[in-house]
Formats: structure tokens, C-alpha cells, sequence
């Protein structure tokens, strides 16, 4: 019993990342597609142990019955049906399957889809929403929690800055790889906004080194009208802060130290808005993206969660983050431990309790 009970509950449909509850047109076709091969191949499985157990009733041995069985060389009827069923069978099969396939890979066209850039890192996701008609040349770069419209077509044109990743969101669309020095494309429409705090999670589903597990996806589906307010305050620069405040003292520790990895865009009390941070250009075949080594912090805490949506975005896990982030996300020491001084191999860069704090109230300012 306890077997069956196990097998049983490897089917459920009902966890957090499940292709078998779809969310979207696309999600729906790929699920219906499962549903046809899965009821097929279960037909057959049905079919096939009647007749053997058939076979075997009814040409077991019998006592006293000391004949050899008939001896027969094929059955034209058996071969020619079993051939022309199985033709059929692969038809009903591979039609939807190369269908569905030509949909999944369409890139969607038009003035209506929403075009994002994707960039994998090691262990987080980089999300660039183009849009070319935004005033003053700005642009809406965050990372891990990624926002889009419900009912809309949303291009994502995706590389890695490193390694190869896999950006999967099961309920939305299958998964596709991220290649370094390469792009690809996936297409998300998603059918209903999510409540307020519960995004629908997706995951990388490459092994690209230590943190795999822990570079997650969340994504939030708004109305339309939710949607533009959260790209106009997006959009927005954060405040630089006032003197002679504690948020103040850790722009100071911020811009020495954190600026290594981290871009932020920032107006001063004169209205001048300027960009820290390091910009590398990464080459995905023909699209060329605009990245920094670690997440944009413009409005951190305007995302639900950090550390690639792995814990709560709260002072108590961001302190042990700025402090040692090797001790709540294992990833590569040699560039993420700040309070030994190692970052991208930079020596001197520890930080104390108290520059830590400061960093926090900073941060806790970037909404």
C-alpha cells in the first residue's frame, strides 16, 4: 500500500511549480498536449496487459493435456493491423506535438507584446524592459521578481553573462535554455493577475554551480492599469539621502564599496539623476544587453523578496546578507563575502556593524 501511496502522490498537480496546473494559453496547450499523450499511452497499457493476461489464460498449460501447441509463422491480419494502428497512433500523436511546438517557438510580433530582456547570472535573473518611447531615455532594469500584464503577449529575449541557465516558470510555459553568446526567446501570457504577495514562482532549471537551487523566479501578474503605475514608479530614480542621517552615512559606505557590483539611479536635492555603478555590454546573438555584475538596487524594497527569491526582504535577513551573504546563499566566496574583504577579489573591503547598519537604513530607503 504504502508503494502505491507514493507513486500517487509523484502525480499530483497541486505544488508550487506545476506544469499540470497552466496559467496561460500556452501553459494550457502544453498541459492539454500531456493530457493527450498520457491518455493514450495509458489506453495502450490497458489494452495490451488484457491481451496478455488473456494470452496466458487462455494458452496456459493444462493438466493432462500433453499436445504441443499449434505452431504457426505470423498472422498477416495481427502484423498489418499492428503496423497500421501504430501509424495512426503516432498521427494522433505528432499532428498537436509539431503544432504545438511551431506555437511554443513563434516569436511574437506587433506594437501589443511586451519585449523584456533576460540576462542569467550566477545565481540571479536580470530583467530590462525595452521600451523605446520612454521619456528622457530611461530605463526599467530589475531582477528576479518579474512584473507583466495579464492577457498581454510578453517577448523575453534571453543570454547569460556566464554560464548556461534554464528560465522556467511551469505554470506559464516550459522552460529554455540561456546560453552565454547566444539568445533565445520564450514567450509568457499569463490569464489572471496574482494577488498582492503571491507571485507565481519559477526557477532556473540548469545547473549552473553551487546556488542553483537558489536562483528563483517570481513573477507578478498586474491588470493593465496596476501594471503602468508599477512601470511609472519603476521608473522613477530613488532619492539620494539627506545629510547628516544614518542613510546618508551609508551612501558613503554604498558607493565605495557596493557600486563594485551593483548599479543604482539616484536624484539628488538639485533633480540631477545619475546611474552607479559598473555597465558591461553582453553580446546574445544579435541583441546586445546592458548589464552589471549584481542586481540593480533602484527600488529594492519595492520587491517582495531578494537573494533571487530566496528569503524575505526584511532588515533581519538583509543585515546577515550585507554581512555575509556566504552564509545564508552559498555561492562563490571568493567574490561574495564583504565582511572578510573578499568581493570580486578586491582586498579591504570588510564591512563593521555599524557601516552595515547604515548600509540597511539605505537601502530601506530605495522603495
Amino acid at each position: 500500500m504504502a508503494p502505491l501511496v507514493l507513486v500517487l502522490a509523484a502525480c499530483s498537480g497541486n505544488g508550487p511549480q506545476s506544469a499540470l496546473e497552466p496559467g496561460g494559453p500556452i501553459a494550457k496547450d502544453i498541459d492539454g498536449l500531456w493530457d493527450l499523450v498520457f491518455w493514450l499511452a495509458t489506453a495502450v497499457m490497458i489494452f495490451v496487459t488484457i491481451l496478455y493476461v488473456w494470452a496466458i489464460w487462455r494458452y496456459r498449460e493444462r493438466a493432462g493435456d500433453e499436445s504441443e501447441p499449434k505452431q504457426a509463422h505470423g498472422n498477416t491480419a495481427i502484423e498489418v493491423g499492428g503496423v497500421v494502428f501504430s501509424v495512426v497512433l503516432l498521427a494522433i500523436i505528432s499532428v498537436p506535438t509539431v503544432r504545438g511546438l511551431l506555437d511554443v517557438r513563434a516569436i511574437p510580433e506587433g506594437p501589443d507584446v511586451l519585449q523584456i530582456q533576460v540576462t542569467g547570472h550566477q545565481w540571479w535573473w536580470e530583467f530590462e524592459y525595452v521600451d523605446e518611447t520612454a521619456p528622457d531615455g530611461r530605463t526599467l532594469i530589475t531582477a528576479n521578481e518579474l512584473h507583466i500584464p495579464e492577457d498581454t503577449r510578453v517577448n523575453l529575449t534571453m543570454t547569460s553573462a556566464d554560464v548556461i541557465h534554464s528560465f522556467w516558470v511551469p505554470t506559464i510555459n516550459g522552460k529554455r535554455d540561456v546560453v552565454p553568446g547566444r539568445s533565445s526567446n520564450l514567450t509568457l501570457i499569463a490569464d489572471d493577475p496574482t494577488p498582492p504577495g503571491e507571485p507565481i514562482p519559477g526557477q532556473c532549471a540548469e545547473f549552473c554551480g553551487l546556488a542553483h537551487a537558489d536562483m528563483r523566479i517570481k513573477l507578478h501578474v498586474h491588470t493593465a492599469d496596476s501594471f503602468a503605475a508599477w512601470v511609472e514608479e519603476q521608473l522613477a530614480p530613488s532619492p539620494l539621502p539627506a545629510e547628516g542621517t544614518a542613510a546618508a552615512a551609508g551612501w558613503d559606505t554604498f558607493n565605495a564599496v557596493c557600486t563594485t557590483c551593483h548599479q543604482v539611479t539616484l536624484e539628488d536635492v538639485e533633480g540631477e539623476v545619475v546611474t552607479y555603478g559598473p555597465d558591461r555590454l553582453i553580446t546574445g546573438g544579435d541583441v546586445e544587453f546592458r548589464s552589471s555584475f549584481g542586481p540593480n538596487l533602484t527600488h529594492l524594497f519595492s520587491r517582495t523578496t531578494f537573494g533571487s527569491g530566496t528569503f524575505p526582504l526584511d532588515v533581519a535577513h538583509l543585515t546577515q546578507w550585507v554581512d555575509n551573504p556566504q552564509a545564508l546563499k552559498p555561492m562563490d566566496p571568493d567574490r561574495n563575502d564583504l565582511a572578510s574583504g573578499r568581493v570580486l577579489g578586491m582586498p579591504d573591503l570588510g564591512l563593521d556593524p555599524v557601516e552595515i547598519a547604515q548600509v540597511v537604513a539605505l537601502l530601506e530607503t530605495w522603495k
